[in-house]
């Protein structure tokens, strides 16, 4: 039976058609790694990439170290041989025997007994090649040698981009980050670098260990008479269509059967599947499965994620199983809506154009999550381990989608097993991003291919919501050419519907029935849909009508003036990229730059920052790294206590910590705007920031990103701040400074309506209660996936009499409701507090916070004793990995808060309480840290001065202090 948890990536040399099945799966046999130009033969891992095997061995540094990013680029540009040790145990009484890879990295010469047995050109297919012929001349089992040639695929780029009358696009239409010609060739666009990664082009062998005579399969689930892109019926009953690719001699008259069982091996229904069709390289069948008989699968918060086991078998006409696949599916339906708002809609106070939206099992559903980025440079490393610890804290931060950005590589199927497991919706992309790609024969049909391979792959899996043509391609490619070359637009938009329209759709829509396609992310939506016309889909482009709203937003401003200023973001369907970058946290700048470089001016640290990127092979990107860090600079001067500690590691902790603010601080309020707008006429119901994790931060590099969680899985002040605004329900204010009108709206994305209580509390800093004339207690009842006001007031009316610098507004909320799919009733609580002036010019005081530990209850229990604390946050050291159920929080004062926390991974034997600290935004305004780094431990008093103690102990001990993350920018602007 299947296993959701094993990585699919392995190699597999088959005997498929003996009358004993055999397989040898290549990963268990001894390789070696080879370059003659540069004189070098190592052992090898297989699957590996090139990057690691030198590196196990010694010869090159750890790829991510220090600048070695730089210095290693000769990896890229030489040639790479993986051989393997002689493979024994093959018989040459086998009617055929293959080989079957799931991958190969990426132009590839492939031999088998020194016999040449086929090229590769494609990171993204499926390769099966016939070497029966050549197993039968090798009878010496010595000679049974696989090998296989990488060429560098940086050159081959360079010299298919360099061949007589190939394309070439208008200036600056493509986006060059540091290896040119990407877009030439099937390989992880990433790779070439971008302004989250790093730039290598490594030889990534990615095979799969199953031993089958079944190459690939699809299973199909749908309701009868379900159209892509379509709402379907959902009273009608489920169709489960398989089709199995194979090779070999299918046997005469052959048929297929199923079982489907639960995850305690019950059987729900079986049988023969009807309507099989067979062909040289395909068995189709399908079968109806009764509405009643299975249970939905739904994503996190939403309902239980149901799960059942399905098997097909080829039989022969004796009903001898010749073949069989077992996956694991859910029933759902899962479609995004672009259809034109309908008449009821209208009348709801909906405005006019198309939905952009995402419904599942017929229900409309708020979309709240982030960007998933490749985990790692080196595929080879990432491990089920490690995906599940990071969706662990995709759930814990209140998140039920994930867009699977283009221009990395296919997720393994374990990365959608763990997703169906916690309730992780995929919105996948097809592997083209921010550049337009070539539309020669050649080109489609690797394309289509590849696009086939993995639509089949994948579609069983219920967490699978949808499939994108590519990145920023309507919204920004097609956009460049207007700009830069209007008279060839036409030419350009009809190329692109050759690879998008004409090419990948096919591949989806040809395959599946319950999955929708959109050609690009972010688009305008479809004008017209006809699944009779050859081209079923016709794009809206720039065809708007005024007044309307159409499609989803993808939204970046660096300039930090646009924290706050809501006229400044996007009015659209849907949100589904958007952020800001940040530093990491201390701990992970030490752990592989020395403290003499942390300083915003030291080469280290300003080559790491590949935003802006270098746009070119360039080894020295400080000109344009230096642009990013003004951005973060500037944010920190213009919102928040510039730092000036003494000491300047303790400067750059504090400066580190102060960008994390800005990015939370701006992500909480495009997330809420985002969010209201669910309530407003643009009827907005997604909202997914970028991004979710690092790949930069680990064995050896680390770097500003927008990531919420470093590559170890310790949350930045991001990823609290997002699951806090992402709570079901929640209350947010609206500021306008130039006219002071401030508004507070609850928003709530349950499926029912919801009553209850706003509450409005004002306080100068001390926490002394104020006399505003507003509202202190306000009931309210919010719709379904709605928002409501609940207060609305000028400060120039109702704060003229106090210093606006001195003036804090705290919100609540308590509702009660119930989550979707759940018949127990809960309350739903919510606070946001809301101060007139940037915390730069506020009169913020100490607020005197104390950190007690209770190792009886396992809870932190923070007190804030003179005053309104703003960003009060925990922090821990190196060692571990710990998430604490909230962080990033306001406190008022006489108010104690509990943390409890989850250990995610600990090295230090629980040694990691000893070094938990608390300091709130005032400590950023003290010239003497709140502790430091001291050879890896920690050593002085909170914030606030008082000591940490446990409580709850025999013997109240005191506890050192952490300093919190941070980082020094010191660029003149």
């Amino acid at each position: 039976m299947h296993n959701p948890k094993q990585a699919a990536l392995a190699a597999t040399l088959l005997l498929p058609f003996s009358a004993t099945q055999t397989v040898h799966p290549l990963s268990e046999s001894n390789w070696t790694l080879s370059d003659p130009g540069s004189n070098v033969s190592v052992p090898a891992n297989f699957p590996s990439q090139a990057h690691l095997d030198l590196y196990a061995a010694g010869i090159i540094g750890d790829p991510l170290y220090a600048l070695n990013e730089f210095e290693q680029r000769w990896v890229a540009y030489s040639n790479w041989t993986y051989t393997s040790a002689p493979i024994l145990g093959l018989s040459t009484n086998a009617s055929s025997t293959w080989l079957l890879f799931n991958g190969l990295d990426t132009f590839t010469s492939i031999s088998f007994c020194g016999q040449f047995v086929a090229s590769t050109n494609n990171q993204f297919r499926q390769y099966w090649f016939d070497v029966s012929e050549i197993l039968q001349v090798c009878s010496n089992e010595t000679d049974r040698v696989l090998a296989i040639n990488f060429g560098s695929a940086p050159n081959i780029a360079d010299a298919i981009a360099s061949e007589p009358g190939q394309e070439t696009w208008p200036y600056g239409v493509q986006q060059v980050y540091e290896f040119p010609n990407r877009w030439f060739i099937r390989k992880e666009q990433s790779d070439f670098g971008w302004d989250w990664g790093p730039a290598f082009a490594p030889w990534i062998v990615q095979l799969d260990s199953q031993a089958v005579h079944i190459r690939n399969s699809i299973v199909d689930i749908y309701r009868q008479g379900q159209l892509n892109l379509l709402p379907p019926d959902q009273s009608q009953p489920w169709v489960m269509n398989a089709s199995l690719n194979y090779f070999g001699i299918l046997p005469n008259n052959a048929t297929l059967s199923y079982v489907l069982t639960d995850l305690q091996n019950r059987t729900i229904s079986s049988g023969a599947l009807s309507d099989v069709n067979t062909t040289n390289a395909t068995v189709t069948g399908s079968t109806m499965i009764p509405d009643g008989a299975v249970d939905l699968w739904w994503p996190s918060q939403l309902g239980p994620q149901n799960l059942y086991y399905i098997t097909i078998s080829l039989q022969s006409s004796s009903k001898t199983t010749v073949a069989s696949v077992t996956k694991r599916v859910g029933f759902r339906t899962i479609v995004l809506n672009e259809t034109p708002i309908s008449d009821v809609q209208l009348a709801q106070g909906i405005a006019a154009g198309n939905n952009w939206h995402f419904e599942i099992n017929g229900h409309e559903f708020y979309a709240k999550g982030s960007n998933f980025i490749p985990p790692d440079p080196f595929w080879a490393r990432v491990t089920p381990q490690r995906i599940e610890q990071l969706f662990q804290s995709v759930v814990a931060g209140n998140q039920n989608m994930l867009r699977v950005w283009a221009s990395g590589a296919y997720s393994p199927d374990f990365i959608y097993d763990l997703a169906d497991e916690y309730g992780i919706l995929l919105w996948s992309e097809f592997e083209f991003g921010d550049a337009l790609y070539p539309v020669d024969q050649a080109f489609l049909d690797n394309v289509r291919a590849e696009a086939e391979y993995n639509v089949r792959r994948v579609n069983h899996h219920p967490s699978l919501a949808l499939w994108a043509g590519g990145n920023e391609l309507e919204n920004l490619e097609l956009m460049l050419v207007n700009q830069s070359a209007p008279e060839q637009l036409a030419k350009y938009t009809a190329q692109y519907e050759t690879l998008f329209l004409d090419t990948l759709l096919p591949a989806v829509f040809e395959n599946t029935r319950a999955i929708s396609y959109t050609p690009s992310s972010t688009s305008n939506g479809w004008q017209s849909l006809n699944f009779s016309a050859t081209h079923p889909i016709v794009e809206l482009y720039n065809n708007l009508t005024i007044g309307s709203v159409y499609g989803e937003t993808d939204f970046y401003n660096y300039n930090p003036a646009v924290l706050h200023n809501a006229s400044a973001l996007p009015i659209g369907r849907f949100s589904n990229e958007f952020g800001y970058h940040s530093m990491p946290s201390l701990q992970s700048w030490r752990q592989q730059v020395p403290s003499s470089d942390l300083t915003f001016n030291s080469t280290t640290v300003l080559l790491r920052d590949h935003h802006d990127p270098a746009g070119g092979l360039n080894t020295s990107n400080i000109a344009n790294s230096s642009i990013g860090q003004a951005q973060m600079t500037e944010a920190v001067e213009m919102w928040y206590p510039t730092p000036g500690k003494r000491d300047p590691v303790a400067n750059f902790s504090a400066w580190c910590h102060a960008t994390q603010v800005f990015q939370a601080d701006l992500y909480v309020f495009e997330i809420a705007f985002y969010r209201r707008g669910s309530g407003l006429p643009n009827r907005q119901l997604g909202s997914l920031y970028w991004q979710l994790e690092d790949q930069w931060v680990g064995l050896g590099w680390v770097a500003p990103t927008w990531a919420g969680i470093e590559y170890d899985g310790r949350w930045k002040v991001l990823h609290y701040a997002a699951k806090d605004i992402y709570e079901p329900v929640i209350i947010a204010p609206y500021y306008n400074v130039t006219t002071g009108n401030l508004s507070v709206w609850v928003t709530s994305d349950l499926w029912e309506a919801v009553s209850g209580t706003a509450t409005f509390h004002w306080y100068d800093w001390s926490g002394k209660q104020l006399d505003v004339n507003t509202s202190q207690s306000v009931a309210f009842e919010v719709g379904a996936i709605n928002s409501t006001q609940v207060l609305q007031t000028f400060t120039t009316d109702v704060l003229s009499n106090y210093n606006l610098s001195n003036v804090v507004l705290h919100m609540g909320v308590e509702a009660q409701g119930s989550l979707p799919n759940t018949n127990t009733t809960r309350i739903f609580r919510h606070e946001n507090f809301f101060n007139p002036t940037p915390l730069r010019t506020a009169q913020l005081i100490d607020p005197g916070l104390t950190l007690t530990y209770s190792p009886t209850t396992a809870n932190f229990a923070i007190t804030s004793t003179r005053g309104i604390a703003a960003w009060v946050w925990l922090d821990y050291g190196e060692g571990a990995v710990v998430h604490f159920d909230s962080n990033g929080f306001w406190l008022l004062p006489g108010q104690p808060r509990e943390v409890g926390f989850t250990v995610q991974s600990d090295g230090t034997g629980g040694a990691w309480v000893d070094t938990v600290t608390v300091q709130s935004m005032w400590d950023q305004t003290q010239a003497t840290s709140v502790g430091s780094f001291a050879n890896g431990t920690a050593n002085g008093t909170g914030g606030s001065g008082m000591p940490i103690s446990y409580t709850g102990a025999a013997v109240k001990t005191s506890v050192s202090m952490l300093v919190v993350v941070a980082a020094a920018l010191q660029l003149a602007l």
